[in-house]
Formats: structure tokens, C-alpha cells, sequence
């Protein structure tokens, strides 16, 4: 058993249990770019490994009433049909080279969204808690708030996040759970993650069975990611609940920035570019987002801040009621 593939299914499970994204996004092009994995086994392979994965990240989640059901529902409606509509289009492609080529095309369009999504989820995020703080929106929801489930949106939602997924493994946390962010703006950052999870479970069920019928799945690839897969999202939907997902986001949104420019074979040397102006540019205007919203430059010195404020307001609590 290649241990290599066990190691980095652990990693990879970590980051899906804590941010509920990053699973076909990371894995697959893992598998395809690291292991040499041709990528319609990469993505059948990674739909059974998620298939396992998922529903132990989401029991943790379950346990901890971070789960909207009724959103779970509607979106399986839209969801597992049409992912295995997305195996049956792929297959009607056929075998050959260009198969291969077309799904290693679509995973790396696919991952690439998935990084601006991150990048979109962030900003949303951060305009709700400016919002929030100056008194112009609603306060952030402390508790699980009852939402008005609108079905046929969701059950839309659900079919294109199934067709996506079906097709490339790729989708079930990036474009579900930010569809979700815009037609739910109540939820909690951790009841996204919790909800998503769940409704992952019955659609990336589906598009792996598909996967299995037609005849792509390797067991030899998909056990080592199952062993190293679960664990790891245990533990990440242990954490999400207590670590903020800021900075695993970021990180996430630069490793998906470059395995999708090399899925779509765009050179070295402006690969390591485009990078290096993610990294720098990218972090100075997220720096003058942040000052233009009224919040310092620094998360950090965000969180010191709010942290240096509950004390305050503690020590005032303790002192009023030492008076006589």
C-alpha cells in the first residue's frame, strides 16, 4: 500500500472537515499531477474515497446541530439524479486520449473556480461582519437560525453542483456551499459546513456508484485514500467548530490556483508568476478591502482586538457585582 497516497488523503480530509471544501478539488489533481493517476480513474477513485469520507465529518457535524435538514433535502432532490446524469455524459464521450484530456480540462476550469469561490466566500464574510459591527445589517447569528427554505432554487442549485461533480469529482464543497451562502445569508459559517457535508454524502454516493458501474474505479488508489481520508476529516470537523478557517482558506485558495493552472498545462515560469502575484497582490488588496470596510489591515490585530474587548467587558462584569 502506497503510504505516499495515505499521508496526503489525511491532509486532504483535514481541510474538507474543517472549511467543507477542497476534497475533489485537492485529492484529484493530487492524484493526477503528484501520483500520475490517469483522471477518469483519479475521479472515480476520489468520489468512492469521498463517498466514505464525508458522512464522518458530517456525523461530527450532526452531533454538534451545525446541520440544516431541511436544506439537505432539497438539495439531494436536485443533486444525486443529476450526478449520475454527469457520469453517464461522461462516459458518452468515451475512453481514448481524448477523454483524458477533456476531463483534465474541466477539473482544472473546475478548480480554478473553485479558488475565486474561496476568494468570493471570504469577501462576503467579511462585508456581513463590517455590517454587522456598524449597525447596518443584522448581527452575525450566535445560534442556528430557523431559515426559510426556498426549494426550487435549492433543488437548482443541487442538480448543477451534482452535474459538475458527477463529471469531475469537483464541486460538491466549492459551488454548493458558496450557492448556498448567497441564497442563506443567516447561516453560520460552521452550519454551511455541517449542511454542505451532509448533502455531500447521498450526491457523492450516487456519482461513485456510477463511477463503479462503468467500470473506472481502482480499488488499489481508492482504499489508501479511504484509510487516510476518514480519519482526517474526523479531526478537522472536530476543529472547525473551535479554529477559525481564515488562513486554511487562503492556503486552500493558492494550492487550487496552482493545481488548476497546471491541470491546464500553463507553463512553469508563468505559473510560479501568477502565483507570486497572488501571494503579494493578492494579500495588499485584501489588506485595503479590510481598511476600506473600516477593520484593521491585519485578521490578527482583529483578533486581539475583539479578544482584548471581552476582557474588558468581563473584568467591568466582575466588578459591578463586587459592589455593595
Amino acid at each position: 500500500m502506497d503510504m505516499g497516497l495515505v499521508l496526503g488523503a489525511f491532509a486532504v480530509g483535514i481541510v474538507v472537515g474543517l472549511t467543507g471544501m477542497g476534497g475533489g478539488a485537492l485529492m484529484t489533481p493530487m492524484l493526477v499531477l503528484i501520483f500520475g493517476v490517469s483522471p477518469l480513474t483519479a475521479v472515480s477513485s476520489d468520489l468512492v474515497a469521498s463517498a466514505v469520507m464525508k458522512p464522518v465529518g458530517s456525523f461530527v457535524h450532526l452531533r454538534q446541530g451545525t446541520v440544516n435538514l431541511q436544506l439537505v433535502k432539497w438539495l439531494c432532490f436536485g443533486s444525486v439524479p443529476s450526478a449520475f446524469v454527469g457520469v453517464l455524459i461522461l462516459k458518452a464521450l468515451g475512453d481514448g486520449d481524448q477523454v483524458q484530456a477533456v476531463v483534465k480540462t474541466a477539473l482544472g476550469v473546475a478548480i480554478l473556480f473553485t479558488a475565486s469561490m474561496l476568494m468570493v466566500r471570504a469577501y462576503i464574510r467579511l462585508v456581513e461582519r463590517a455590517k454587522s459591527r456598524d449597525g447596518k445589517g443584522s448581527p452575525l447569528p450566535q445560534d442556528r437560525p430557523e431559515v426559510k427554505v426556498r426549494p426550487v432554487p435549492t433543488v437548482l442549485l443541487g442538480a448543477l453542483g451534482g452535474l459538475i461533480v458527477g463529471m469531475t469529482s469537483v464541486g460538491s464543497g466549492s459551488l454548493i456551499i458558496i450557492g448556498m451562502m448567497l441564497l442563506y445569508p443567516g447561516l453560520k459559517a460552521s452550519q454551511l459546513v455541517g449542511t454542505d457535508l451532509l448533502q455531500a454524502v447521498p450526491l457523492v454516493a450516487s456519482a461513485a456508484i456510477g463511477h463503479a458501474i462503468f467500470g473506472d474505479l481502482d480499488l488499489g488508489i481508492s482504499l489508501p485514500l479511504i484509510l487516510g481520508s476518514v480519519p482526517g476529516a474526523y479531526i478537522g470537523a472536530r476543529l472547525s467548530a473551535s479554529l477559525p478557517g481564515g488562513i486554511v482558506r487562503r492556503a486552500l485558495a493558492f494550492v487550487l490556483l496552482a493545481s488548476g493552472m497546471k491541470l491546464l498545462d500553463v507553463p512553469n515560469v508563468t505559473t510560479a508568476l501568477i502565483l507570486l502575484g497572488f501571494a503579494i497582490g493578492g494579500s495588499l488588496l485584501w489588506m485595503y478591502i479590510r481598511i476600506r470596510h473600516g477593520m484593521p489591515a491585519l485578521a490578527s490585530v482583529e483578533m486581539r482586538q475583539r479578544h482584548a474587548g471581552k476582557q474588558g467587558e468581563s473584568e467591568v462584569e466582575l466588578a459591578s457585582e463586587r459592589e455593595p
